[in-house]
């Protein structure tokens, strides 16, 4: 339970009957801020509360909510079907028994049913004693600024806890994508000759299916290695050698030839054979087709289309794109850690999307164990299954992880504001009054930044839109009632 007028300072001469409680609670789906009339037996109390998912912090505009002001057996209850605004639910409930009790909002939504409890709420006997105890209640700070729940509710906003978690050495690199070893393949020239591609569609970037074909060799117009007198002489090579091995054969069951004959002339037709059968294989119409031993998609051409092809000379790479390698360059002062290694973040430079290397299903491969005058950095490789759609040979920022014990208070990212070289973080003290304060910041991994000192592991702070925030304390914003019904 908080208590907050919403303003940075509480005003000379403001009345204590004047106080609303202000009451905080969280629940695994949704966020509640209530501002009540502080609780009195016998008298209505208004509960105005506004109800967030934390999914997104966006209000609920539909579902029906219960709220239980619970004292020892005794309770009061009520049930609204629907909000007043969106996210805004006015509650009136009138307390039978003084106590220390519990406020207990059920929800019922299309998306589900949660419960939040909010605990000790006290309830009084006296007016003067609830209006004395809720005037002292205020939060104040000459360093806050105020942000109300129907304005958070319009942009992007959030707020996240501050996390003690373990926080070891993170090696910042920039690192270059690769496909790996078996998702690519390179496709050659079987023989020498004129490559032609079909339709000039043959282009970087095309998909292509395995088996499909992708390029033929022609040779039948060249006065040297020409394709189809080599496939000439080699049928014709094969018939004679057939001929003459079948002719042997028959001579041999009369004993008119040798076994050793019969032998000579079974070698000969079987590599006539093997030499007739590799070029009839893809050879038709005068020219030697090439296919597609995977499906992927054309990564370069290094051909131009009518260009002489020496036999095993790349023409085209084939990549599927599916399993990448991610290889970073260290210098060699971090040698001895690479062992620990245990994970890593990516970011891809163009777009800013940033991912954990468990989200790619990634894994280390491996790391160099010496270096040398001509490249003195180490090389460490990552293996990546593509499922967001990566580059290959794009380049991206890495936030290499490594084990460690030690323990450190980290934040997201988005909530760190920088202003002429310090930086500050926005403390929630109610989910519309933030305070500014100066932090001291350690390294990031790519999604948190560690919070040397500054703040305790059990402040909430404003996560995406903290600059919203920032710019709101700049417009001088003092009330935190704008916008509410009361």
């Amino acid at each position: 339970m908080f208590g907050c007028k919403g303003k940075s300072e509480q005003p000379a001469g403001d009345h204590p009957h004047d106080e609303k409680l202000q009451l905080t609670a969280y629940s695994s789906d949704f966020e509640v801020f209530a501002e009540a009339t502080p609780f009195v037996v016998g008298q209505p109390s208004d509960i105005l509360a506004h109800f967030s998912f934390l999914k997104n912090f966006k209000p609920i505009t539909e579902g029906k909510i219960t709220v239980s002001l619970i004292v020892g057996t005794d309770g009061a209850r009520q049930t609204l079907e629907t909000p007043t605004r969106p996210g805004i639910y006015k509650f009136s409930l009138q307390p039978a028994t003084a106590g220390t009790g519990k406020l207990v909002f059920d929800i019922a939504t299309p998306q589900g049913t949660s419960q939040i409890v909010v605990s000790n709420i006290k309830v009084y006997t006296d007016v003067h004693d609830a209006q004395h105890d809720a005037a002292d209640a205020v939060a104040s700070s000459s360093n806050g600024v105020v942000f109300t729940k129907e304005q958070s509710w319009k942009v992007d906003f959030s707020t996240a806890a501050a996390t003690r978690e373990p926080f070891g050495q993170i090696i910042r690199t920039t690192a270059q994508i690769q496909p790996s070893q078996g998702d690519q393949q390179i496709i050659t020239a079987k023989t020498a000759g004129i490559v032609l591609f079909p339709n000039g569609d043959v282009v970087d970037g095309k998909a292509v299916g395995a088996g499909q074909s992708l390029f033929s060799i022609e040779g039948g117009g060249m006065a040297d290695n020409n394709l189809m007198v080599r496939y000439s002489g080699a049928e014709s090579e094969y018939n004679r050698a057939k001929a003459e091995y079948d002719r042997k054969k028959e001579l041999a069951k009369d004993n008119i030839v040798s076994q050793s004959e019969l032998l000579k002339a079974q070698t000969e037709f079987t590599n006539a054979e093997a030499v007739f059968n590799n070029l009839r294989k893809n050879f038709s119409a005068g020219k030697q087709t090439v296919s597609s031993p995977i499906s992927g998609f054309i990564t370069q051409v290094l051909v131009s289309n009518g260009q002489y092809a020496e036999a095993g000379q790349p023409v085209l790479v084939v990549s599927q794109n599916r399993d990448l390698l991610i290889k970073a360059e260290l210098q060699p002062k971090y040698f001895s850690i690479l062992g620990g290694i245990t994970s890593a973040n990516i970011k891809v430079l163009d777009d800013g999307r940033t991912f954990t290397l468990e989200e790619l299903n990634g894994r280390v491969v491996s790391f160099g164990k010496s270096s040398d005058l001509a490249n003195p950095l180490i090389p460490v490789v990552f293996q990546v299954k593509n499922s967001a759609g990566l580059l290959s040979g794009s380049f991206v920022e890495m936030y290499i992880k490594t084990q460690t014990n030690a323990q450190a208070i980290t934040v997201p990212n988005e909530s760190v504001v920088e202003e002429m070289g310090n930086y500050f973080v926005y403390v929630q003290l109610t989910p519309e009054f933030f305070e500014k304060r100066e932090i001291k910041k350690g390294v990031t991994d790519g999604f948190r930044t560690e919070v040397v000192s500054g703040i305790a592991d059990s402040d909430r702070v404003v996560a995406k839109g903290a600059i919203l925030v920032k710019l709101a304390q700049a417009s001088g914003a003092l009330d935190a009632h704008s916008g509410h019904v009361h």
